[in-house]
């Protein structure tokens, strides 16, 4: 095997694909994309609100209709005089907006039960709402039957309201405020981006496989250069246009995110930036509570980012090599991606299984369910970068990209070894029995 000849594979792939406008496209759009799915339901869920709402009230039990306050989203309008009929009327006359119907009081259960009349659908915040204020009032009526004096203002008294917050501790004995949800967010886009680079990019090379042995290229490359070398050139060109884009999509989503935050409401961008002390150590329980972007921002910061970046790239790397190998090997074996679906069941299922376990390593990121599947190389290049957040050990780290590595080697051997063969195959539908046949010819 000559290493010139890999160069020139790795060379002849990387710029054929370089050169695409399909590679220009997707390299502009999926930024785009990401900072529009980052931005967008921030500004959809400010710019958001439901049209005021004018709203009759007919109330059978006496104590629901006075409860209800105004705001400046409904306007209620005390009916309960009126007859039912006449007032569903005029909701279907579009002169009213909804009816909201209260039944007599249940003595004995002291409860009420409420219904709305409407010709659209009530949004979800108008009927939480609603829900909201009826149960307030059957709450205040129930308490006041005890006959108890101030009684209500015991409850709201003795009500703690305590919400609590998580503390981490670096190893000098440092304390940062930090936010299971934000690791759990961090977590999941870890695993959901290297699933989606491995199978993009893995799919890539088995794809190109396909079309040069379907275009009968294949045979003129392989009267140059060995099999074996047109097999690690195509993996190592297809990983370094891998390389290039994802440095594309950092700067260009970097660039785009600063361009969204001058579009962004002044009051958005100063609640984020207006608690700087949030990013600082905490001393003991202070009275200050940090806003919640001020938690996040903190939590973020206290990230092991180095770690991070450093793990995924050598996860992407030996997970891309394994995963690219093993397509390489299904690629050269049929002729068609139709005819490729079977021999890819068995590369298909790590992959999900490793997905759907990276899902869920948030909530318990040291189960042996996680830490095994932060282990076994065909699932740990997803699976341990969804752990590496809630904090992963050194040795953890070594020993599964070490297994990951040594795996790779195999299952480079092993498809090298079926590449070689069934390149040159056309004509028939390949098994995994003729694969097995390919690997031990000599």
């Amino acid at each position: 095997m000559k290493t010139r000849n890999i160069g020139v594979v790795i060379r002849r792939e990387y710029l054929n694909r370089v050169k695409k406008k399909s590679f220009l496209v997707i390299t502009f759009v999926v930024p785009v994309l990401f900072v529009a799915l980052c931005c967008l339901p921030t500004l959809i869920m400010l710019n958001t609100k439901e049209a005021a709402k004018e709203i009759s009230v007919i109330d059978r039990s006496g104590i629901v209709a006075p409860a209800l306050a105004d705001n400046e989203t409904v306007t209620f309008i005390d009916k309960s005089d009126d007859d039912v009929d006449a007032v569903k009327a005029l909701v279907a006359a579009g002169e009213s907006d909804a009816l909201l119907l209260i039944s007599p009081m249940d003595v004995d259960e002291k409860t009420v039960n409420a219904e709305t009349y409407s010709l659209k659908p009530l949004g979800i915040d108008m009927t939480e709402n609603l829900n909201r204020q009826i149960n307030d009032a059957v709450e205040g009526y129930r308490v006041s039957s005890y006959g108890i004096e101030g009684l209500q203002e015991i409850m709201d008294a003795v009500k703690p309201h305590i919400k609590l917050r998580t503390i981490t501790l670096d190893e000098d004995g440092g304390e940062t405020i930090s936010e299971s949800g934000v690791y759990m967010m961090v977590s999941m886009l870890l695993g959901m981006v290297i699933f989606m680079f491995v199978t993009l990019f893995g799919g890539m090379v088995m794809s190109g496989v396909i079309e040069e042995k379907s275009s009968r290229v294949v045979e003129v490359l392989v009267s140059s250069v060995k099999s074996i070398e047109l097999m690690y050139g195509k993996i190592i060109g297809i990983a370094l246009v891998a390389f290039t884009q994802f440095l594309l999509w950092i700067v260009l989503a970097l660039v785009l995110f600063v361009a969204a935050g001058a579009f962004l409401p002044p009051e958005l961008m100063s609640s984020v930036t207006a608690d700087p002390a949030a990013l600082a150590g905490v001393d003991g329980l202070t009275e200050a509570v940090p806003s919640e972007a001020g938690i996040v921002l903190s939590t973020l910061a206290n990230l092991p980012l180095v770690k991070i970046l450093v793990s995924f790239i050598l996860y992407f790397i030996f997970g891309y090599l394994l995963y690219a190998s093993l397509y390489a090997a299904i690629g050269s074996a049929v002729e068609n991606e139709g005819d490729s679906q079977q021999l890819q069941l068995p590369v298909t299922i790590p992959l999900m299984l490793a997905f759907f376990i990276a899902l869920y390593a948030f909530k318990a990121p040291d189960s042996a369910l996680v830490f095994w599947g932060s282990m076994i190389p065909f699932t740990s290049p997803i699976v341990m970068l969804a752990r590496i957040p809630f904090g992963v050990e050194i040795w953890e780290l070594a020993l599964s990209l070490a297994v990951l590595a040594v795996t790779f080697v195999i299952c480079a051997y092993i498809s090298s070894r079926i590449y070689r063969v069934g390149i040159l195959m056309f004509g028939r539908k390949s098994t995994f029995k003729d694969l097995w046949k390919w690997f031990k010819q000599k």
